[in-house]
């Protein structure tokens, strides 16, 4: 009995002294992780306490970036303002049926008949920018669909303070407009940049609509977009800009775009943009503030959509092959407080998020007729 109450205590005292030992070591290991990321951080100081130029090696590989982004910058947004002033000036331009895919902004869509049309409706001049793409992207699907018409009843998700919603009230439209409840879009940062609609002047633009007009077609509701109140239903169309890919992941802006159907009456269309990933075939981000979808997540839906009766517009991934196609934007994306005004005006249609290569990506989805 003693022998083996002294063989337990023994065995005990040996648990606890590799345990210690393992705990010095992790704490060593922490320590040293730390000192290294110090190291790491002294090394990328321009210059030392005297004012000499720092040479550490990581420092004389990194110290010209900033720099180079910035030349990037300059010769990117300059050739987007040449290729926009170069553009015919079109007048009396007609809003025509283009048969709009499941796509990617392009410069060919930027030089386009119908976004300069749509440009000209919404009184804004033809910018190489992926935003003014966005919305003359919905407005073509709404158009030409057939919603673009007085009595026709539209369902804005996110709505910021876009001008959608006074555009299609001065063409007849009943438009609800949703977005965060205030406390969740300060809370992301939404209120403070001007991406959340807090009332209804927010949402309104004097230079598109009256404000008897407006007020008389545009209602406004809090609304969760991966929780949508069921007595949201029977509109002709619904859309959102550049929204679902805040919802928090992947599968959550997927389930979003499938679930805007339900309030939608058959034969109306639900018409959506957000951030795809350009390389398509690798990683991508998920499960974060603003995830980026890929091709993949675009061909399921599609197939689970189409499954379901509904119809999906062409999916159509081309990136485009004109130079801004080809000119990927970096942070920072309004070089104009950072650096100085030394330029007009930003453009850009693909960007860095990241550290991947982005665009914006619209789909459309006709919700299927009653068997």
């Amino acid at each position: 009995m003693w022998k083996t109450r002294k063989t337990r205590e023994l065995t005990e005292r040996r648990a606890k002294e590799e345990a210690e030992a393992q705990a010095a070591a992790l704490r060593a290991s922490i320590t040293n992780d730390v000192m290294a990321q110090v190291r790491d951080l002294l090394s990328l100081v321009p210059t030392t306490a005297d004012g000499v130029p720092n040479l550490s090696a990581l420092k004389i590989a990194v110290r010209n970036i900033d720099i180079v982004q910035m030349n990037i910058k300059h010769f990117g947004y300059d050739l987007a303002r040449k290729v926009a002033d170069a553009l015919p000036i079109r007048k009396g331009t007609a809003a025509g049926h283009v048969g709009l895919q499941t796509k990617l902004s392009t410069q060919t869509d930027m030089e386009s008949d119908w976004v300069a049309h749509w440009c000209s409706q919404l009184h804004i001049p033809v910018i190489m920018h992926r935003k003014l793409w966005e919305l003359s992207y919905v407005l073509q699907a709404i158009f030409e669909n057939g919603h673009m018409r007085d009595g026709a009843r539209g369902l804005g998700f996110g709505c910021g303070e876009e001008p959608l919603p006074s555009y299609l009230a001065a063409r007849g439209v009943a438009v609800t407009v949703t977005d965060l409840g205030a406390d969740e879009a300060y809370e992301k940062g939404w209120a403070t940049t001007g991406q959340h609609t807090a009332s209804l002047d927010k949402a309104y633009h004097p230079a598109l609509v009256d404000r008897a007009t407006f007020d008389r077609l545009v209602g406004i509701e809090t609304v969760d977009m991966t929780a949508i109140p069921d007595h949201l239903r029977d509109y002709d169309f619904c859309w959102s800009v550049c929204a679902l890919e805040h919802l928090g992941s992947i599968a959550k802006g997927m389930a979003f775009i499938e679930n805007s159907l339900e309030t939608l009456r058959p034969g109306g269309i639900a018409v959506h943009t957000t951030e795809f990933n350009i390389a398509s075939d690798g990683p991508t981000i998920d499960n974060w503030p603003t995830v980026l979808f890929q091709g993949q997540h675009f061909v399921a839906l599609a197939d689970r959509l189409r499954a379901q009766g509904h119809d999906v517009a062409e999916l159509n991934f081309d990136v485009g092959d004109k130079p801004l196609d080809r000119f990927i934007d970096v942070p920072p994306f309004d070089p104009a407080a950072e650096f100085g005004n030394w330029h007009r005006r930003s453009a850009h249609l693909k960007l860095a998020i990241d550290g991947f290569p982005c665009t914006c990506v619209g789909i459309v989805v006709r919700k299927a007729a009653p068997a």
